[in-house]
Formats: structure tokens, sequence, C-alpha cells
């Protein structure tokens, strides 16, 4: 493990999923257009508006660096025939709206990334767990279930950005801290646009949009047939935090 470059703030942006108007809220930010560079944890385009997702993301050249998420890779293996069905039921929709170049940059994507950043030395940033894409772990989760997805880590990574869950939290565990920005685009607890702010400390933030003027946005430009039900219940979070945390406690170690 070699980082070089100290980075002093960085806006992480995980599970976008798709949603444009969420997207544009958090780019809009001044903390974000001031920022070093910003990071993508993943689930960038599976939902209503993956393509255009994708381009606006594309045109913030080189301040964005960029992970792959299980979503994102289920993508691509449907388009790719790798696999004839994805458990989101808008995904194959959003497999189809993908270009060519679009799919092949989702493929380059890497599953982690390490970077030096000002006041927290040493930083995984990953999807799910640093092993896996789709690996559960809470803010809740056992101690003998984070020492378990750390297998192997490197010593001298000392905090670890995830998401994934799309409900954001900062915990300690096994001496590490442990960060989840929440989604963006798909929201589970509370509404908004939620990402995070690291350097020198970590700074969980929450874009508010208008979520109404959203949905109808999306209701209106994408050809999902169930784009209507799809927009109301992410957009305004209807899932709540305690539902899904007592429906992924045992599969996440809690």
């Amino acid at each position: 493990m070699e980082v070089t470059e100290e980075y002093g703030r960085l806006a992480v942006l995980s599970d976008i999923h798709g949603v444009l108007p969420a997207l544009e809220a958090v780019l809009a930010e001044p903390d974000v257009a001031a920022a070093d560079r910003i990071v993508l944890t993943g689930d960038i385009a599976a939902g209503p508006q993956p393509a255009e997702v994708l381009d606006l993301l594309r045109e913030q050249g080189e301040r964005v660096l960029w992970l792959g998420g299980n979503a994102d890779r289920e993508l691509v293996e449907y388009r790719r025939g790798e696999r004839t069905e994805i458990p989101d039921p808008i995904g194959p929709f959003a497999a189809g709206a993908l270009r060519e170049d679009q799919v092949d940059l989702l493929a380059a994507l890497p599953k982690t990334l390490t970077l030096c950043v000002r006041g927290l030395g040493t930083v995984l940033f990953c999807h799910a767990t640093p092993r896996d894409d789709e690996e559960l772990v809470l803010v809740d989760s056992r101690p003998d279930r984070w020492a378990e997805v750390f297998t192997g880590l490197a010593p001298g990574i000392g905090t670890v950005v995830c998401g994934h869950t799309h409900m954001p939290y900062v915990r300690l565990a096994h001496g590490r801290l442990v960060v989840n920005p929440g989604s963006v685009g798909m929201p589970y607890g509370r509404p908004g646009a939620h990402w995070c702010l690291l350097g020198p400390g970590t700074d969980l933030r929450v874009t508010p949009y208008d979520i109404p003027a959203a949905a109808a946005r999306l209701t209106a430009e994408c050809a999902y047939p169930d784009i209507a039900e799809w927009a109301d219940y992410y957009l305004h979070a209807r899932p709540t935090d305690t539902e899904v945390l007592a429906a992924w406690g045992a599969d996440a170690g809690s």
C-alpha cells in the first residue's frame, strides 16, 4: 500500500442510484465545489436516470474518483449476458438505458481506493466492505463482525469509508473509524441527498431539495413503467431506518 498525495478535503457521494435531481443538488453545494476531489463509493447508475447521472459525473473531469458497487456490477453483467435477472426491479431498465461506453466505464471501476486525507491519515474507500461489494455491516454490527470484515487490512489504515446500506453513520470499530455517508438518491430513514465531507474531520451532510418537483421530473423524463411509485417511495425515504435495521440485522451481524 503506497499513498503519496495528501488531500485536504474530500466530498464523498455514495449510492446515487441514477437520481439526477439529487446529484445536481449535491454538486451545487459550495463545499462540494470547493473540495479537492469527489469520491464516489459505488451504486452510481442503478436507477431511473443512469445515463444522465454518468454523463454529469464525467463532466466533472478528474475531480471525480470512481468506485463501483454491487448494483453497478449487476448492470454490467446483465448487459453482457452474464446474468438473466437483477434483484432490484428497476435494474434491467437501468442496464438497458446505458450506452456501451458507459457499460465499459462501470466495468472498469475499482472496488477499493486508498487515499491520504489531512487529519484522518490513510483512508480506505469501498462500497460495502473492503473485501466484498454487497456484504452487510451496520452501525450496530457486533465487534466480532467488524473484526471479520477488516481481516487483511493493512495496519496503517485508520479510517474505512463505505456505503451500500443507504444510512449514514460514524462509529469506531477495533480502533478504526468507520464512516458511511448514506445515500444521495435512495435514502432510508430520512429524505434528502446524503453525503459526507472528509478532512480534517468527518462531517455527515444532508442536502435538502424539492422532492415533489424531483419526483414529477423523474415521472416525466423516465420511461420505467413504475417510475411514479418508485420516485414516491425512495425520494420520500418511505423505508424507515428502524425497518431496514430490523430486516438486515441478522445478516449484518447485529
